[in-house]
C-alpha cells in the first residue's frame, strides 16, 4: 500500500496552475452567443440572410401579415449596411437568422455580425439540427 498524498499535492498543483493561467487569457472576440444544434428557438425570425457557398447574400423578409410569402432578394455587399439600418429603422426590436452554408469563412459571418450589432438588431445563427432533419 503507498501514500496518495504526493499524488494529491501534484493534482492540486495542477488544477492551482491552470486556475491562475486561464485568468490572463481574454478573448478578443465579438461575443457572440451560438444557439445549440439541438434544440431550436421558440422565436420565428422575420428577416433572414442567406450565405452561399459563393459567399452571395441573400435577404427573405416576411410580409406585414407575417406570414411566409416573402421574397428572396440578393445583397450586394454595400447594400448590407443599408439593409440593417433600414431594419432597425422599421422595427428596433426585430431580430435576424443568417443560414450559412457550412463552407463560410467566419469573416463573412462576422461581418455580417458585426453590421447588425453596429445598428442594435440581434442576430440569431442557424444551425443544422443534430438528427440531420431540416428545420420547420
Amino acid at each position: 500500500m503507498f501514500s496518495m498524498a504526493s499524488m494529491t499535492d501534484v493534482i492540486f498543483l495542477l488544477l492551482i496552475f491552470f486556475m491562475v493561467t486561464s485568468t490572463f487569457v481574454f478573448p478578443s472576440a465579438l461575443e457572440v452567443n451560438l444557439p445549440q444544434s439541438s434544440q431550436q428557438t421558440a422565436l420565428k425570425p422575420t428577416t433572414r440572410i442567406y450565405i452561399d457557398k459563393d459567399l452571395t447574400m441573400f435577404a427573405w423578409r416576411s410580409d406585414s401579415v407575417g406570414q411566409n410569402g416573402g421574397d428572396l432578394q440578393p445583397l450586394p455587399d454595400g447594400d448590407l449596411e443599408r439593409f440593417m439600418a433600414t431594419l432597425h429603422e422599421q422595427n428596433p426590436s426585430e431580430f435576424v437568422a443568417v443560414y450559412a452554408d457550412e463552407t463560410v469563412p467566419y469573416r463573412s459571418i462576422v461581418d455580417v455580425l458585426d453590421k447588425g450589432s453596429r445598428h442594435g438588431i440581434k442576430i440569431v445563427l442557424a444551425t443544422k439540427p443534430a438528427s440531420g432533419k431540416t428545420p420547420e
